[in-house]
């Protein structure tokens, strides 16, 4: 059987119904769980987690909106992590984590040799979480950390604090998703500028309905000069007015940058300066639809906690899925 997908949204699962899900994931049936929003037993999430220990096919697992309720949860996650080699996008929005949280599940995230895409979105981060977060995003060429690095020249032989000294070889996020996490403060994102600036991998930053303001967007906009890699960049939300959006305009006028995609709704910029900047972009994204189309993006929660609808829905067993980071469909 080729390995297919378990998507449930809302609902409670019985002991039988996570014995299925586990089977199916040690036997290497399993590319795609999403468990959004579902309730099962602290005991339940145990096995669960051994199964995501055990699989050598789970290429995708969303745990949004509430499975990770408490830190004991956390640890079970991050001991799964630690032993599982396939996974490359893990979705944990709306989860209670906390910077607490976060340091208990970062080594596990930081040595993960596939993990390329994260969710942290309202997981109630603050600064702390931030400089967890940047030690997954290893500066330009960075490499296993055994000797042979670039650090011994930049900084006399020692690593900086975030970085993970333990021998991997890790290329670091493409995807990172910190939507809504209000208690980070301007400090920490002007250190999560300069780390994704830096980063030779990061490709989509989504900051939606995060209380960013003007000077943070100012920021950003030098990090977005900066990278070399940065293609999408949501900040819906974020309390921008037409200061920052001017800043943003001049910077994708004068500066190649690869980035194709800035999402500026619900904020205070006028229609004109909002479609000057979307022109820019669209210019660059034609030529890129020229060299062949693209595969649709992962669907990920919007801000606060998404309304699960009017009940549960499954989707069990469906094979056929590509290669590449799958595309989360939600029933």
């Amino acid at each position: 059987m080729l390995p297919g997908s378990i998507q449930m949204s809302g609902e409670t699962l019985s002991g039988a119904e996570v014995k299925g899900v586990c089977e199916g994931l040690t036997e290497g049936t399993v590319r795609l769980l999403s468990l959004r929003g579902c309730l099962l037993s602290d005991r339940d999430f145990a096995r669960l987690c051994q199964g995501v220990a055990q699989s050598p096919s789970l290429v995708q697992l969303n745990l949004n909106l509430g499975v990770v309720s408490s830190a004991s949860r956390v640890q079970q996650l991050a001991q799964s992590l630690h032993k599982n080699r396939s996974l490359q996008s893990l979705f944990l929005h709306g989860n209670p984590l906390t910077d607490t949280g976060l340091a208990l599940l970062n080594p596990a995230l930081a040595g993960h040799p596939s993990l390329v895409s994260l969710d942290l979105g309202d997981c109630l981060l603050g600064d702390e979480g931030i400089s967890l977060i940047c030690s997954l995003l290893p500066p330009d060429g960075a490499k296993p950390a055994d000797g042979s690095t670039g650090w011994k020249k930049r900084v006399g032989g020692q690593a900086p604090p975030h970085y993970n000294v333990r021998k991997r070889a890790y290329a670091g996020l493409r995807e990172l998703t910190l939507s809504a996490n209000p208690a980070i403060t301007c400090t920490g994102w002007a250190r999560l500028a300069v780390a994704v600036a830096h980063s030779s991998q990061v490709r989509t930053l989504n900051l939606d309905y995060n209380p960013l303001g003007d000077h943070i967007a100012s920021m950003l906009a030098v990090c977005v000069a900066s990278s070399r890699t940065l293609e999408i960049l949501d900040l819906e939300g974020t309390g921008l007015s037409n200061l920052s959006a001017q800043i943003l305009l001049d910077m994708i006028q004068n500066y190649p940058t690869p980035l194709r995609n800035l999402v500026l709704s619900e904020n205070n910029i006028s229609v004109e300066l909002q479609q000057q900047i979307a022109d820019l972009l669209s210019e660059g994204e034609d030529e890129d639809e020229s060299e062949g189309p693209g595969q649709d993006p992962p669907i990920r929660e919007k801000g606060l906690k998404s309304n699960l609808g009017p009940g549960p829905h499954r989707v069990l067993l469906t094979s056929g899925l590509g290669d590449s980071l799958l595309a989360e469909t939600e029933m």
